[in-house]
């Protein structure tokens, strides 16, 4: 906008200097002309005091005798005038009809409209993309790629950890783009393009702009809901024009990101067949594989619904390589941690294996954001040095929410907070297949007004039956240390009843875990807008209903009695644990364990550097966030407001 701006005022400024130029011209530079009336005039003729005139139409300009300048006009069609001059001796010069003057005079009329010409010109080459950028209102049908050069993309194979495998099979691409006659010489054909397939924040785009920081190749970006727009054909006459773009700077790699936006299965849903997204993926699919080669472009695209795209778009020709990006495990969270924490200035005593143990099921960008919390929490503080307090500190934020220190509880809602956490804590720690505690706290974290945070001993890809029925028992656990020691029931166990009824009817329903036996009972809701089921089919008959209502009521029921008994069984456990949650507001891994151990819980360490709740022999897991594929309700101890 900067630049529209000078060029206008430009344009104005150079029109008031043409302005003030003709003018100039259009005015003598010698003595100025005196203006005389007509009988003035004839009488000076008379007494011979004229010396020279100029006769233009009925103007006359001249001089007297005495040098002074003089201008008159003479009444039209004056036939004595000529013959008066002639007889008093004055030189006579006649002007023709058509000269410079008229044609000056014409410029200056008209000059205001061509400027107003020139402006709405220059703006019409703005809107269609000849100003800085071409990006202009009329440059629907033109790409909007940004491409990367070599010296702006600075990202290597070493800017990227924890995804291994994925770098492994990506760095053929780069050996093909530095050397593509060492395939080619045995009659190899290096993949068109390569999918990269992950959860969101696993790396995806960090792993495309590597490969072209590695092969040192021309890179352009592009995000897949930049394709379409209201006007139809615009989206693929985008993709022409990236693809011819591409071939002038080959070889070159086009990264498209959330390709999904652009690539979903054709003639799905209910939006019709022959829409203009499905005008562009057509265009795509032809620029891809079609009859014109595309020797030297490497298309690579990343999505988080690979099962949405179209079967065309992944066959070998297009997509030939499909690469699984997958979070990392707890090598790979410590090889992430070390990256980051290379521009953050730290204590000695930070390790990244301890927080890599503490962080299963983390991504590469809830790392990144960890390390980022726990520099602005030690910033906050004015210090130096992030320490490893700092990063314990992070990592409650991150994983349980901030605390809500605003949040006013009355001793009554504490009371009630601290026996429903011991509840889950305490049965946690009495059953057999469930994960350490790692700490509970009744301060006011995210949605929750407490939280009981169990920690996997490691990264977990799947669960056994008797884990899945002891998370049962371990939600049940708070509704039944509030009705037992408060003799009461609250909205607080609302969640926890939820995520045990949703474990219980997957156990029946998708696990085969129940007497019902091995089968899947009932279909996955599928989205009728990617035309995977139009319509409602119900495979069930009543009577099957009725016996799955029954088996999730009876795992719930078995699992209820089992918390009760081991909670009536140890209410000594259970009011020690809420009396030190009320006197401390959170306690640890250590001090749980001396409260089962039947010891007063030892005092909180304090200081920078103490790490007191990180079991010595397990991992730190958020609730939600577990190792591998996460079960939904694994995650006991979150109670929202």
């Amino acid at each position: 906008m900067n630049n529209v701006l000078k060029n206008v005022l430009l344009w104005v400024a150079i029109g008031v200097i043409l302005m003030l130029v003709f003018q100039n011209l259009n005015t003598s530079s010698s003595t100025p002309a005196q203006a005389m009336d007509f009988s003035t005039f004839v009488n000076s003729i008379k007494q011979g005091q004229v010396a020279d005139v100029n006769i233009d139409a009925n103007h006359v300009t001249g001089s007297l005798s005495s040098g002074q300048k003089f201008s008159v006009y003479t009444p039209t069609n004056d036939t004595q005038l000529v013959p008066q001059l002639l007889a008093a001796g004055v030189k006579i010069n006649v002007k023709p009809p058509a000269g410079q003057s008229i044609l000056l005079s014409i410029l200056i009329s008209w000059f205001p409209m061509l400027l107003l010409i020139g402006v709405w010109i220059f703006f019409m080459r703005q809107m269609g993309g000849g100003g800085a950028g071409g990006r202009g209102a009329m440059t629907f049908g033109r790409s909007k790629a940004r491409m990367l050069t070599e010296e702006n993309n600075k990202v290597t194979f070493a800017d990227v950890a924890g995804v291994e495998e994925a770098k492994e099979e990506l760095a053929e691409i780069v050996d093909f783009l530095r050397d593509p006659q060492k395939f080619q010489r045995l009659g190899g054909r290096i993949p068109k393009g390569v999918l990269l397939m992950g959860s969101p924040g696993a790396g995806k785009t960090l792993l495309a702009r590597a490969i072209a920081g590695e092969a040192r190749v021309p890179f352009f970006s592009i995000s897949g809901s930049d394709f379409v727009e209201m006007f139809v054909g615009v989206g693929a006459s985008r993709v022409r024009d990236m693809f011819e773009q591409a071939k002038k700077h080959a070889p070159c790699i086009i990264f498209i990101d959330e390709i999904d936006a652009v690539g979903r299965q054709r003639g799905a849903g209910l939006g019709g067949g022959n829409d203009e997204r499905e005008q562009t993926l057509n265009q795509l699919l032809v620029e891809m594989d079609g009859f014109e080669g595309t020797e030297g472009i490497i298309v690579v695209a990343a999505t988080n619904r690979p099962d949405v795209l179209d079967p065309a778009l992944l066959r070998p020709g297009r997509f030939d390589r499909q690469v699984t990006v997958p979070l990392p495990d707890i090598r790979g969270r410590e090889q992430i941690l070390q990256v980051h924490m290379r521009k953050v200035p730290i204590t000695p005593d930070v390790d990244p294996k301890v927080i890599a143990r503490g962080t299963p099921g983390f991504s590469g960008a809830d790392l990144a954001n960890l390390v980022n919390e726990a520099a602005l929490m030690a910033a906050r503080k004015s210090k130096r040095l992030v320490d490893m307090h700092d990063f314990e500190n992070a990592k409650d934020k991150v994983m349980m929410g901030a605390e809500r220190k605003s949040v006013v509880m009355s001793d009554k809602q504490r009371e009630t907070t601290a026996y429903h956490e011991s509840g889950h804590a305490v049965v946690a720690k009495l059953l057999p297949g469930t994960d350490p505690v790692h700490k509970v706290t009744i301060i006011p974290r995210g949605r929750a007004l407490g939280v009981t945070m169990q920690l996997p001993t490691e990264d977990r890809f799947n669960y056994e039956r008797l884990e899945i029925l002891s998370n049962i028992s371990i939600l049940m656990g708070g509704r039944i240390a509030e009705e037992v020691f408060l003799n009461q029931m609250t909205t607080g166990a609302g969640n926890d009843i939820e995520r045990a009824t949703d474990l219980a009817r997957k156990m029946v329903t998708q696990w085969g875990m129940s007497s019902i036996g091995p089968m899947v009972i009932g279909e996955k809701e599928e989205e009728v807008f990617i035309g995977r089921e139009m319509t409602k089919h119900s495979n069930i008959s009543e009577q099957t209903a009725m016996t799955v209502d029954g088996e999730i009521r009876n795992i719930i029921r078995e699992r209820y009695d089992i918390a009760r008994k081991l909670i009536e069984e140890n209410r000594d456990k259970v009011e020690a644990m809420a009396q030190a949650l009320l006197k401390y507001e959170t306690l640890d891994s250590n001090q749980v364990s001396d409260i089962m151990a039947g010891r007063d819980p030892r005092p909180p360490v304090d200081g920078a550097g103490s790490y007191p709740s990180m079991p010595s022999d397990g991992n730190a897991a958020s609730p939600d966030k577990t190792g591998g594929q996460p079960l939904p309700g694994l995650n006991p101890g979150e109670h929202p407001v």
